[in-house]
């Protein structure tokens, strides 16, 4: 795997406050912001060279992260003018000529990309989804109607129940044909475009890692990364755990 995209240029705002000076990616999670964790990781993966999408307060992100050399790698940088939605970018980055790696910038998992990448790579699919379970517990009788004219017969009640749903860990492999249904300059998200793929005929494919995964979009779940960090920081930077950052 060679070629990485890191998309950073959200505002965060259920973040905020924490965001209203801090851009997401550069959220501290104990002794680390979340995107020197992902760096880390793509290096160890065998990438080369990551291109990161930004937007707002890109001027941070473009002077912690530099050129990329302290990483050994090779960083480059699309900076949004305008909002182009979560993949709207991908159509104006430069050398996506190979099947690729794309990924939030603000998500904390021990995965494999290398095993994501081997499976989308074997399966020739347009795009491969990486995916992770999770279930809901809803504390209240959920009730179940059939609507018959302006009557509403009430045919199933359930009390307090679980669902359960595989949810886009917001990590994707994309065959590079897949630029060819974003339009350049035109606001796009992931869920349109995975869309379109499907309308075309295009094969999209899921790949269920057994992984941690926290997206740190909200409060709650990024104070639960701030609580496990300390457990699951050999998981996520392997023969680094316990060593000093080298910057």
């Amino acid at each position: 795997m060679r070629r990485a995209v890191v998309l950073a240029g959200g505002e965060g705002v259920r973040l905020r406050p924490y965001t209203a000076v801090i851009p997401k990616p550069l959220m501290p999670v104990k002794d680390r912001p979340v995107l020197d964790i992902v760096l880390r990781q793509l290096r160890r993966a065998g990438v080369e060279h990551v291109t990161i999408a930004t937007g707002y307060l890109a001027e941070l992100i473009e002077a912690f992260c530099g050129d990329g050399s302290s990483y050994g790698l090779r960083i480059s940088y699309f900076r949004e003018r305008v909002p182009l939605g979560t993949v709207g970018a991908l159509r104006l980055i430069e050398d996506l000529d190979d099947s690729f790696l794309v990924m939030n910038g603000d998500i904390l998992t021990d995965m494999s990309y290398e095993a994501l990448m081997a499976d989308h790579r074997e399966s020739d699919a347009a795009a491969t989804i990486a995916t992770t379970s999770r279930t809901i517990e809803v504390s209240l009788g959920v009730m179940h109607f059939q609507d018959v004219g302006d009557d509403r017969r009430v045919t199933d009640y359930t009390e307090k129940p679980t669902l359960y749903y595989e949810a886009s860990m917001g990590i994707y492999a994309f065959h590079p044909r897949v630029l060819e249904h974003i339009e350049p300059e035109v606001r796009l998200d992931f869920p349109d475009l995975i869309l379109r793929l499907i309308d075309a005929g295009e094969e999209v494919r899921a790949h269920r890692p057994d992984a941690y995964w926290l997206d740190l979009g909200r409060h709650d779940d990024y104070e639960r990364a701030m609580q496990e960090f300390d457990r699951v920081r050999h998981r996520l930077l392997g023969e680094e755990t316990g060593q000093a950052a080298e910057r």
